[in-house]
């Protein structure tokens, strides 16, 4: 029998990305390029390896640069989902369910970046996610060894997988990566209007249907520039090179 696993997707893509500025002045921060590849394009080419057939962009802030980039996009199949005013992460996805069926998808950080550990991660989340316990399946990273983070981690996480969201008071050794499973029925309740994913994430725990995974890879955290050319330097540390470098270097060759 084969591996259950998410057909559709959802890409947050909407916000600002007030600390990246000036980048983001004319460029929606997913847009921006690591090693000259488009952040979004690689969550796209993971959710593709993933096996997702169809996923949804919402889009705000330059949303004609965010439709014009995805036009045409086939694997996955992409429906970009304006939004008149920005909504949040809670109610970006609620504002797209209808695009999203009624199984659990995925739900991915348009601006996110990670390598793989040694299992592909969203492969990791299928394989862990089981529906009569959870609503929500959160991939985290150990604070102490993500790239360009700094801050007091997010969650806590049991030895059984759940997770317990960081009280204000609290410094937790799990940071958030933007990478999750979540399950239509988490929205039931859901308000109209923008609202925050940590409102679900609220209501899931009380209910003992939050659980997270430990990602097994690398997690970049880019919140700013310095963030930006930073994890450019660790990632050709490690032996990636951008696209138009590795097109001089053929030039080179030939």
């Amino acid at each position: 029998m084969s591996q259950w696993r998410p057909r559709r997707a959802m890409v947050l893509a909407a916000g600002y990305g007030k600390r990246m500025r000036p980048l983001t002045d004319d460029t929606p921060k997913p847009l921006i390029p690591v090693l000259d590849r488009p952040m979004i394009d690689c969550t796209l080419d993971r959710l593709a390896e993933a096996g997702v057939e169809s996923g949804v962009v919402n889009a705000h802030h330059l949303a004609g640069t965010v439709e014009a980039h995805l036009a045409g996009h086939k694997e996955p199949r992409v429906t970009v989902r304006r939004e008149e005013r920005l909504l949040d992460t809670g109610g970006g996805i609620a504002n797209a369910l209808d695009l999203l069926g009624d199984e659990p998808f995925y739900v991915v950080n348009g601006d996110t970046l990670w390598l793989e550990g040694g299992e592909p991660a969203l492969e990791q989340l299928a394989r862990r996610w089981d529906e009569s316990r959870m609503d929500a399946l959160l991939l985290l990273a150990a604070t102490v060894s993500a790239h360009g983070y700094g801050g007091c981690g997010d969650f806590m996480l049991e030895a059984d997988g759940a997770a317990r969201r960081r009280q204000e008071w609290e410094v937790a050794p799990f940071a958030f990566t933007g990478v999750q499973i979540l399950h239509p029925r988490l929205f039931q309740y859901a308000p109209e209007g923008p609202f925050s994913l940590n409102l679900l994430y609220d209501q899931a725990e009380a209910s003992e249907r939050l659980f997270g995974l430990r990602h097994d890879g690398l997690w970049f955290h880019i919140g700013s520039p310095e963030d930006l050319d930073s994890a450019e330097a660790e990632l050709e540390d490690l032996g990636f090179r951008g696209e138009a470098e590795t097109s001089r270097d053929k030039a080179k060759a030939g």
